[in-house]
């Protein structure tokens, strides 16, 4: 199959190509490169690897490869609460604008494989929130999200995962996301400040993110149409269990509760991954996995290609 994938060099991203060409997909790959990512060298050569560099809202620079591909999955996004809360206009302009105009450039013949995310469900209750559960977003980021997923559905040849909170190695490293930020912190510093511990959160390693596309493609008539949940099973945790943990990583770790502070982010919910399950797809990257290989790959240190601003 034909993949046009945006936002290909990014953190979901890089492993998504890697994934889709060692699949045997023909990938058609866009980024803007706004954080000035070296990434993609291996796959230059490889005569199923088409790479551009352009906006993703200029849609006549790849209206070619919108025409030509199988299947788009749109990753291009400002990603977080923080960054879209600071951008407003461009992260609506991004993140929902430029994938519905994008869809009324496709046939219906076209498949469209969308990354939601699971804190549309905002504050979930005791319950786990499977995908009947009601959206409840906090923030302009997940409204967005919200909203462009049914865009995308309203397309019908499509799927929508809501991915859990990623973590884990990747060529293009995001260290804003909670798991990521907890590991950098307790290398570095060997303390984390924790407030409101208690909040709930589902997390899933970057890898099997990737994975879950290929899942769906390879089983597209059993999976269109509908909405899943995607997230590691075992760490549905709170904050303070995820900091537990790290300290089997990093057992000098110091864990300080901080009483007075407030987190900006009031996701607090549970997630059911079952009806993903169900299809047959199963993580193969544990919590513990994705720890370790942070603990490796921060000897590294961080670069300025990292931030997520």
């Amino acid at each position: 199959m034909k993949i046009l994938v945006t936002g290909a060099a990014g953190y979901k991203g890089t492993q998504l190509v890697d994934l889709l060409l060692a699949s045997g997909h023909e990938v058609f790959a866009l980024d803007d490169f706004r954080y000035n990512q070296k990434v993609f060298q291996g796959h230059l050569k490889n005569r199923k690897f088409q790479l551009k560099k352009t906006d993703v809202r200029n849609h006549s620079a790849y209206l070619e490869w919108l025409k030509q591909a199988d299947a788009f999955i749109p990753l291009a996004c400002l990603t977080g609460a923080p960054v879209c809360e600071k951008f407003t206009d461009l992260a609506t302009a991004i993140n929902h604008q430029a994938i519905a105009d994008a869809l009324k450039l496709l046939s219906k013949n076209q498949a469209v494989l969308f990354p939601m995310t699971n804190s549309g469900y905002g504050v979930g209750g005791e319950a786990h929130c499977d995908e009947n559960s009601p959206l409840k977003p906090l923030s302009h980021y997940a409204r967005l999200k919200v909203e462009t997923e049914k865009a995308v559905l309203d397309h019908g040849n499509s799927v929508s995962f809501r991915f859990a909170t990623l973590f884990g190695a990747s060529y293009r490293m995001r260290y804003d996301l909670l798991v990521n930020d907890f590991m950098w912190k307790a290398q570095t510093d060997k303390e984390i400040h924790l407030f409101e511990g208690h909040f709930r959160r589902n997390f899933l390693h970057v890898a099997d993110a990737a994975r879950v596309y290929v899942h769906a493609l390879e089983n597209w008539n059993h999976l269109r149409g509908e909405i899943f949940n995607v997230g590691l099973t075992a760490a549905n945790m709170t904050k303070l269990e995820l900091c537990q943990e790290i300290k089997k990583i990093i057992p000098d770790l110091k864990i300080t509760a901080n009483h007075d502070m407030k987190d900006p982010d009031k996701r607090d919910y549970v997630i059911s991954n079952g009806k993903i399950e169900a299809t047959g797809f199963n993580c193969k990257y544990t919590l513990h996995d994705g720890l370790k290989e942070l603990k490796d790959i921060f000897v590294l240190g961080r670069t300025s290609e990292d931030s997520n601003q």
